[in-house]
């Protein structure tokens, strides 16, 4: 086996290995499972969550939509498109409008039948551990204390996994081991930061133990799969799909804007408990980030 390929197989190895070491520690401590704890319990909780909403704010403004506007732009250059419509925007407004849809008609058919819009994948002996219903009179007051919907978290998910993949190819495309290792530690360090992040999301959204297990193993896989479809292209010499991988792209960087601007930020924001310390933590999230990004 050449160097070169030896150093690519060596990083999808350990992207997939330090990926789900890094995913699985809010989904396997109970620390961050308990929802029940003491008040200083939930703050700190609180905190932490707002930092992860700063990561994914970081990860949707400074990585994922320039990879996608950088590549997009490419492919409609070396195709000679040449319009003054945003080709580039009306892609991500698509996966925008395309999980509003699909949210809005998956909750309002799950209303339908139960009487309530309740989370997606959501076991039935959990449907009423997560409300509470305050009465004032003759008002009847519901309040989700688990604003996370699980549907939500499924799309935030797959949007993150999209972009895995993608990352991953760029480290499979490669031609110098230097490049590959350059690339990889960054995205390692970004992927630990994000799978943390995503795996308290998660948790926080009660999915069930299982599927939680199956999306962090999937999105670690995710960018070993990406290395691996590189591989194969650079060996073939293939160059063809790139304006399809750009459109997906474009895709995922709008099901990821929905994500993060309506579900995340919302749901930290929302509550009045520490509003200015909250917005500090979400600061260091996008600040660590930003800085990641830079040194990148």
């Amino acid at each position: 086996m050449e160097y070169l390929l030896l150093v690519k197989v060596c990083a999808l190895v350990g992207l997939l290995a330090l990926t789900l070491f890094f995913g699985m520690l809010p989904a396997r401590l109970q620390w961050f499972r308990n929802s029940s704890g003491t008040e200083s319990h939930r703050i700190i909780l609180a905190f932490i969550s707002c930092f992860a909403g700063g990561v994914f704010l970081s990860a949707c403004l400074l990585d994922i939509i320039p990879d996608y506007l950088s590549d997009i732009g490419a492919q409609l250059e070396a195709r000679a498109v040449d319009t003054d419509f945003p080709i580039a925007e009306f892609i991500m407004a698509s996966g925008f409008f395309l999980v509003l849809i699909l949210e809005r008609f998956i909750l309002d058919y799950t209303g339908r039948r139960s009487g309530e819009a309740t989370p997606l994948l959501l076991p039935s002996s959990h449907s009423h551990g997560h409300h509470h219903h305050l009465e004032s009179g003759e008002h009847h007051v519901h309040v989700d204390v688990h604003a996370h919907s699980s549907f939500r978290s499924f799309m935030l998910f797959l949007s993150l996994s999209f972009h895995s993949v993608f990352e991953g190819l760029a480290i499979g495309l490669q031609t110098t081991d230097s490049k590959v290792l350059e690339i990889c530690i960054a995205i390692l360090i970004h992927k630990s930061i994000i799978v943390f992040s995503l795996s308290l999301k998660l948790v926080q959204s009660a999915v069930p133990q299982l599927w939680l297990m199956a999306y962090l193993l999937v999105f670690s896989m995710m960018s070993p799969l990406g290395i691996f479809i590189g591989i194969l292209v650079t060996e073939a010499h293939i160059e063809a799909g790139l304006l399809v991988q750009a459109v997906l792209e474009g895709i995922a960087a709008g099901t990821f804007i929905y994500i993060t601007f309506l579900e995340i930020l919302p749901h930290e924001l929302n509550n009045t408990d520490q509003p200015l310390l909250k917005v500090l933590f979400i600061l260091l999230g996008f600040t660590l980030m930003a800085g990641i990004s830079f040194i990148g």
